[in-house]
Order: structure tokens, then C-alpha cells, then sequence
């Protein structure tokens, strides 16, 4: 059997091919049950053991961010905005950092809107979470997954 250019070729292409499918699997396959205690922590603790739902606040992230230095991100929460009906805080985590709190934004009534915008750090690609609390007690929920190509936080 001779080896030729074709073979050795075809049989890394295919070797890259199936290590791309299984990282994409470990890397975007993650549930919310397996971010770790720190994060259902933090979330438990803001949340008071509440699950938050879904709807009402919106995470704006880039898909991929070339580098984690920098990622921009923008919040918006539907909200009247009035004492009755308003957000209170967002907290934002960021699944695979070192220090998972990002952000907590505070809100009042007086604010007029619930929206934010800011630049943060990913160390790798990871979830980025945001978590609404409102003034009746209520959490809403978004999470985005953002691909890192060259991280930020040390990495």
C-alpha cells in the first residue's frame, strides 16, 4: 500500500473536521445546570432562590468577539418605568471568566428606561447571562453565547 499526498491529506482534513464537531458539542452544549456553583450561586443569591423567566429583558452580544478584551454589550428590560412597574437591577455574569460578576446595573423609576450599554472582558468563549429583578419581585433571563477568539482576562 503506497501513501500518497491525497491520503495524508484527506485523512487530516478529517481528523480537523471531527475535532470541530466534538469542541463545538463541549463548548455551546452547556445547560444552565452545568455552569458551575459559583454561577447558580450568584444567580441564587440575586434571585433570592426565585427562577427567573423569560421575556422582558433583551442581551444584545456580539457572536463572535475577536478579542475578549473588548466585547460590547447592550441591555433593555420592558418596563413602564413607574413606581408601581419598574426595574430595579440587572446583573450581568459571564459563565467562564475567573470572577463571573460582570456588571449590576441599579435602576428607579426616575430612570425613564431600563437600558444600558458597556464594554467587558471574556477570558473564552462563553454564556453571557442577564438577570432582570423588578420592582414586584419578578427575575427575567437571557443568555447569549459568545464565540472568544483571543481572550481577554489573562487569557
Amino acid at each position: 500500500m503506497s501513501i500518497t499526498r491525497r491520503k495524508v491529506l484527506g485523512s487530516g482534513l478529517g481528523g480537523v473536521s471531527l475535532g470541530a464537531v466534538v469542541g463545538t458539542t463541549t463548548l455551546f452544549g452547556m445547560s444552565s445546570a452545568s455552569y458551575g456553583s459559583e454561577i447558580e450561586d450568584a444567580i441564587a443569591a440575586f434571585t433570592g432562590g426565585s427562577k427567573p423567566g423569560s421575556g422582558r429583558i433583551s442581551l444584545g452580544t456580539p457572536q463572535i468577539a475577536e478579542n475578549g478584551n473588548t466585547v460590547p454589550i447592550k441591555i433593555s428590560v420592558e418596563s413602564a418605568m413607574s413606581e408601581a412597574d419598574h426595574v430595579s437591577e440587572v446583573m450581568v455574569l459571564a459563565t467562564g471568566n475567573p470572577a463571573p460578576g460582570v456588571v449590576t446595573f441599579k435602576f428607579t423609576a426616575m430612570s425613564g428606561k431600563a437600558a444600558a450599554s458597556t464594554r467587558i472582558r471574556l477570558a473564552k468563549t462563553q454564556d453571557v447571562i442577564a438577570i432582570a429583578k423588578m420592582s414586584d419581585g419578578s427575575f427575567f433571563q437571557d443568555t447569549k453565547s459568545v464565540k472568544v477568539t483571543i481572550g481577554g482576562c489573562g487569557g
